[in-house]
Formats: C-alpha cells, sequence, structure tokens
C-alpha cells in the first residue's frame, strides 16, 4: 500500500473555514495553516528578543504547520457548535485524537516519531502549543479585520470574541504583535509603501 501521508496534507488546501458565515474571500486551511506558523514563529522570536525565553522557533512554526491538520479528516467545525457545550467540546476531541492518529499511522513507522510532536502536545513543548495557540487566534483576528476591510459586517463580533479571548490568554508576545503589527492589516497596498 502506498504512503499516503503526504498526499492527504496536500489537500488542506480544498478544506475552506468560516464556512457558516459570508466571505469576500475564501480562505483555505492551508493558507490559514501557513499563517498561524508564522505567527507563531513570530510570537517566539518576539518573545526570545524582548522578554528573555528561550523558544525553539523553528519548532514552533512547525507545530503551527501542521495544527489544523485532522481537520482534513473532519473537516473545519464552525467555533460556535465546535464549543456549544462540555459534551460538544468533548465529543469533538474525540473525534480530532481519532483524526490524529489514522494520519501520523499513513506514515511509515520510522517517520511517525518525527512527526508526533506536531501533532500531539508533549509536556516539553506546551509553552510552544500556547504560542500556537495564540497565533491561531490572530489569525482569525486578521482574517475578521480584512473582512471588515473589504466591507463586510459579518464578521464584526466575531472581531471582538476573537480579540477578547487573545486578551485572556495574558499571553505577553501575542499583546506585543496585537500593537505593534495587527494595525498594518488595516492598510492598502499603497499605504504598504513598498517601495
Amino acid at each position: 500500500m502506498p504512503n499516503t501521508f503526504y498526499a492527504l496534507i496536500s489537500r488542506m488546501k480544498y478544506i475552506d473555514r468560516w464556512s457558516l458565515m459570508r466571505n469576500t474571500e475564501k480562505e483555505s486551511l492551508s493558507q490559514h495553516s501557513y499563517e498561524v506558523a508564522v505567527i507563531a514563529h513570530a510570537l517566539a522570536v518576539i518573545s526570545n528578543k524582548r522578554l528573555g525565553t528561550n523558544y525553539n522557533v523553528e519548532r514552533v512554526a512547525l507545530i503551527g504547520l501542521f495544527h489544523d491538520s485532522p481537520e482534513i479528516l473532519t473537516g473545519d467545525m464552525p467555533t460556535p457548535v465546535k464549543y456549544y457545550s462540555s459534551e460538544s467540546r468533548e465529543a469533538f476531541k474525540k473525534i480530532e485524537n481519532t483524526a490524529t492518529e489514522k494520519l501520523l499511522n499513513m506514515l511509515p513507522e520510522d517517520l511517525r516519531p518525527e512527526y508526533e510532536r506536531f501533532f500531539k502536545p508533549k509536556e516539553e513543548d506546551a509553552e510552544l502549543w500556547k504560542l500556537n495557540k495564540a497565533a491561531d487566534k490572530i489569525s482569525a483576528l486578521i482574517k475578521c479585520v480584512e473582512e471588515e476591510k473589504a466591507g463586510n459586517n459579518e464578521f464584526r463580533e466575531a472581531k471582538a470574541a476573537t480579540l477578547k479571548a487573545i486578551k485572556k490568554m495574558e499571553c505577553k508576545s501575542a499583546e506585543i504583535f496585537l500593537e505593534e503589527f495587527l494595525p498594518s492589516f488595516e492598510l492598502t497596498l499603497d499605504q504598504l509603501k513598498l517601495m
């Protein structure tokens, strides 16, 4: 039987996010994962340079890149449905864990341990996973900002709720990112001063 892990991972581009909301621009799971990886890397760099940590910035980026991979098998569950109740959260967690195991089992046995740390949180990587959770929320906030900038008011409440969730995390590097870098996402291309 052929090893199907990478072929399946490449299908992240076919999974759309924000399925219950009217979007001016579709966002695929692949796009989101790339953005989370970039932001998680930024949060780790900010934390290392300004807050005195010593995070593995490459590992945090790879966790971000693979963090939603189980959704290839489960689809992107809308937040109001996923977090409706503790029972729905627990049920979806079991489904995600099963999907994670299925994906990892698609790898040859000798490669599997190299990928497990990007799919399953390990104690020594707990802080990196927290940075990725913050990056995931920041990516969602950026989507809300971009949709509002395009005149779509559908994301107004999601923006407020996401910003509140980020603040509640008490992640200093995320707060720095929001203060220093988020405002530029509201700029037009001409305002970004490419030249």
